[in-house]
């Protein structure tokens, strides 16, 4: 029998697939529970090609469980990219693993848009998701077609990255002090974000170099500094250079009325490096690997600030040749 009593316990011991297969092997607090495992493994891991596989009716909350036991939680950003699953099944309305369609992703998509969210919040949604699902498919956990395959996630509008004037700098870094400062001269000198540049430790520092370790991409980025900008800083040792101070930036440059869209309060930041080094007549490429793009695409947002940037449209149009 594939079910026997353990004690108190209820342990289902079984192969679907034969002698040669997987083994699965499970304990329950009742019989039922190990009932209803043994069907569904029965039904679900089977290599018999002509009998349908069922919907899987497990809820979509379970699914992030597993997730959570097989990946989740070794990801660089567990708690939030959790957080966001959650998030995810309580807007869908709690929905069984069969439930989950493009009409439903669509409905989904269509809600976000009424509400006024961005399109790239839904876009990373999906993201999530679909990582639940790729996750357990291959755990072999998950029988069943994927069910975010296919769907088609719609570009955002290209929204206009505000950067900050020479004046508007030095405004800035005339109202800050203390390590809200020294970040925000970090972040000006390197185009790093916020995150990175806060979170530095002393041995990071070295030498007219600064090294970001585990970025946003998992690999670490090493950018040179002016010697003047290092000595400002107590560095060497392994403690923390700074300590928290976002909020100390933000409620500064709010003052500073720079009239910055949402999102980009310390962001803009990095892209005030990137547009002063482009127009500066720096290299697209050498940029490239200072942001830590993982694409040129990425980096070519700012290729137009360029100070030869399609300059052939002024050498070559008829208007130029016009005697009038």
């Amino acid at each position: 029998m594939s079910i026997q009593k353990q004690g108190d316990k209820y342990l289902v011991d079984l192969r679907p697939q034969g002698r040669d297969g997987k083994r699965y092997r499970r304990k329950f607090d009742t019989k039922y529970e190990a009932n209803q495992y043994e069907k569904h493994i029965l039904a679900t891991h089977h290599n018999k090609e002509w009998l349908e596989r069922p919907a899987d009716k497990r809820s979509l909350s379970e699914l992030i469980d597993l997730w959570w036991k097989y990946e989740g939680q070794s990801k660089k950003t567990a708690p939030t990219y959790k957080r966001i699953l959650k998030q995810i099944d309580k807007e869908l309305g709690k929905p069984k693993a069969h439930q989950i369609t493009h009409k439903l992703l669509s409905d989904y998509r269509a809600k976000h848009l009424d509400e006024n969210k961005a399109m790239t919040t839904f876009n990373r949604k999906v993201m999530c998701l679909s990582n639940v699902f790729t996750t357990l498919i291959d755990a072999q956990e998950y029988h069943s077609p994927h069910p975010t395959k296919g769907f088609k996630v719609k570009r955002p509008r290209a929204k206009e990255m505000h950067f900050l004037s020479q004046g508007e700098i030095d405004t800035l870094l005339n109202a800050l002090s203390g390590d809200a400062l020294n970040v925000a001269k970090i972040c000006l000198a390197t185009g790093a974000r916020w995150g990175e540049a806060e979170s530095l430790k002393g041995c990071n520092v070295v030498q007219g170099r600064v090294t970001f370790v585990d970025t946003k991409n998992g690999k670490n980025r090493t950018v040179p500094i002016d010697v003047k900008l290092e000595k400002e800083f107590n560095t060497g040792g392994s403690g923390r250079l700074f300590k928290d101070c976002y909020h100390d930036f933000y409620s500064v440059q709010k003052r500073c009325e720079f009239g910055l869209p949402k999102g980009q309060a310390s962001h803009v930041l990095r892209h005030t490096f990137a547009s002063h080094f482009m127009m500066n007549g720096g290299n697209i490429l050498a940029l490239q690997k200072i942001l830590g793009h993982s694409t040129i695409q990425q980096t070519m947002t700012y290729a137009h600030l360029a100070p030869d940037y399609l300059q052939d449209a002024v050498r070559f149009n008829p208007l130029g040749r016009s005697t009038k």
